[in-house]
């Protein structure tokens, strides 16, 4: 993460980036994404796993190769 942030982009991709670690890591490391993205800074994440999924405040599904918005 450090690597990814050290040049201040705008965008950050994160593909599955809790997918191998603990459950305490991988909070921090949620919680991480989340003071980044308060900072302005987008951040798009790819998962599997619906309890990380629910932290975003929007949610994107592909269903049949369309882009799909999940709404509340």
């Amino acid at each position: 993460m450090a690597r990814a942030t050290v040049g201040k982009p705008e965008l950050l991709l994160a593909d599955e980036p809790t997918g191998n670690l603990d459950e305490t890591t991988s909070a921090s490391v949620l919680d991480l994404l989340d003071q980044l993205n308060r900072k302005e800074l987008t951040v798009v994440l790819v998962t599997h796993d619906p309890s990380v999924a629910e932290r975003a405040g929007r949610r994107f599904v592909v269903l049949d190769g369309q882009l799909e918005e999940l709404t509340a």
